[in-house]
């Protein structure tokens, strides 16, 4: 009897479970050998300062904060461990830089242009436009676009500018009647104006209005997504992050998004050959209206088969999210630091009634040139308030900064925020100081101490017609308005976006002159 076969081993159900058993065995020994691989890899990163860290989760567990949290936590490290220091866990490494020679070595050169994570969770929206975008299609791209932004088309823009201000000065009238007004979503909306009617070539005006706070909900929506992403490793998998809650609702975003400029693109493509010109003498394309359109740029060359239909969309998405949230961005914050320093506004005013007198007329290009201080004050807001408060590339190869070797495969981390707030680079770096930046004192520091838009070859492609509006509507608007200050500067927390915002909003009253 003792010789019989055991038939009930062979049964259905106990050959399932030893199956699953056996699974389960190889997923956890290829685990271990996994950890054991990435520990082996990580051991240099491990040397530069950081956080304690754990197996597998390394130091990334200190990330799981709220993200106005978050801001504060990135700023202690930086206190606590200088200038560099690293965050890992088993599927990341990070290191985390603030020396502008450290910087430069990144920036400055081709050896370092490639992005990665956090600009590839960008992907499901901008696609492959140039915010993300790597290698040739990026230095196609760039090329095509560049266009778009000679000096000569710039000058173009200016009508755009100072129209859409207009606009913005009635709006900031009727708030003028306030106690207080909420200056973000005031300025957002002038922005996101500029930039459909300028790069766009216009957009319906009913539309705008009806689709605007949608669109900016969605921006909100797509960068606290992204950002609680990277602090969570285990939704980099894209399956994983698909099927989690932030996963649901940046696809819903970004549905809105898509929405919004697709009617964009077929609204100028219906229009787009009886709207368009060419400047023999620059081989540039204008706006029969004198203004060029970034999109027509495009639509021309999808003719000539150099992009398709696919890639427009990418770069619309790009430039309406770089274009408009940035700028806004920087705006808000200068109004409401503007409105603390009544002897500052006092200054901009002097030099504005220099310049314009007693006249009501419009601003041109040469008036712009001439607001030296106005340009210093922006330059000055933008160090305290970088539109990017951090900027992201790949190290696929082995460097060396200062004291550190950094392996390859690691993600750096330039924290543009940290830098703009350097004592050393900056005494009294709170404390708003516009001759910071006259070119005496400028020209002594080092040149990579200071970017708000970026540097080197992927640098800001906007960055001369950023200033531009911000000129024509930070001009425009003390002209006829004092701002008196409500939200006070020292009283703004900070929250973590791909965008610098605040955790509240930023109010100031409007007085007209």
């Amino acid at each position: 009897m003792s010789n019989r076969l055991d038939v009930n081993k062979f049964h259905p159900v106990f050959l399932h479970r030893g199956l699953t058993m056996l699974v389960i065995l190889t997923l956890f020994i290829l685990l271990i050998i996994f950890i054991v691989y990435k520990d082996g890899k990580t051991k240099d990163i491990r040397k530069i300062p950081g956080e304690k860290a754990w197996p597998i989760i390394g130091n990334s567990h200190y990330l799981l904060v709220p993200l106005d949290h978050l801001f504060t936590y990135l700023r202690k490290l930086r206190k606590q461990y200088g200038d560099i220091f690293q965050i890992h866990a088993v599927n990341m490494q990070t290191i985390n830089i603030s020396n502008p020679k450290h910087v430069e070595i990144i920036l400055s050169g081709t050896r370092f242009i490639d992005k990665q994570i956090p600009y590839t969770f960008l992907r499901p929206w901008l696609r492959e436009g140039l915010l993300v975008s790597n290698g040739k299609k990026w230095h196609q791209r760039r090329k095509i676009l560049t266009q778009a932004f000679h000096f000569n088309i710039l000058k173009k823009y200016l009508r755009t500018f100072t129209e859409q201000t207009e606009k913005l000065m009635e709006k900031v009238d009727i708030e003028a009647k306030k106690v207080q007004c909420d200056v973000l979503p005031l300025i957002t909306n002038a922005t996101l104006k500029i930039m459909c009617e300028t790069a766009m070539g216009g957009a319906n005006e009913e539309y705008m209005q009806s689709i605007c706070d949608k669109y900016l909900k969605a921006i909100n929506e797509i960068g606290k997504s992204i950002t609680q992403r990277f602090c969570r490793i285990w939704l980099y998998a894209d399956i994983v992050f698909d099927y989690s809650k932030i996963g649901r609702i940046q696809k819903k975003a970004i549905s809105d998004l898509h929405h919004f400029t697709m009617n964009i693109i077929r609204d100028r493509k219906d229009s787009h050959s009886n709207n368009i010109m060419l400047d023999t003498d620059n081989g540039a394309i204008y706006g029969r209206k004198g203004g060029l359109a970034m999109l027509d740029l495009l639509l021309e060359n999808e003719k000539d088969g150099v992009i398709d239909f696919e890639g427009i969309r990418e770069e619309v998405d790009t430039f309406m999210f770089e274009g408009h949230d940035t700028t806004a961005s920087a705006l808000s914050f200068m109004i409401m630091r503007i409105a603390n320093e009544p002897n500052i506004q006092k200054s901009i005013y002097e030099e504005l009634n220099s310049i314009f007198g007693e006249s009501e007329r419009l601003a041109t290009i040469e008036d712009l040139n001439n607001m030296k201080y106005l340009e210093c004050c922006i330059k000055e807001s933008l160090r305290l308030y970088p539109s990017v408060p951090f900027i992201s590339r790949y190290l696929a190869e082995e460097v060396k900064l200062g004291n550190y070797k950094i392996p390859a495969d690691t993600l750096c981390q330039i924290h543009v925020y940290d830098m703009h707030h350097d004592e050393h680079l900056y005494p009294e770096p709170e404390t708003f100081i516009p001759e910071r930046f006259l070119p005496e004192n400028a020209n002594k520091r080092h040149p990579y101490a200071y970017i708000p838009f970026s540097a080197g070859p992927r640098n800001c492609i906007g960055q001369k017609f950023a200033m531009m509006e911000m000129k024509t509507v930070m001009s425009t608007l003390l002209r006829h308005f004092y701002i008196e200050s409500v939200t006070k500067h020292e009283d703004v927390k900070f929250t973590c976006d791909l965008i610098l915002r605040c955790t509240h909003p930023l109010y100031v009253r409007f007085c007209r002159r």
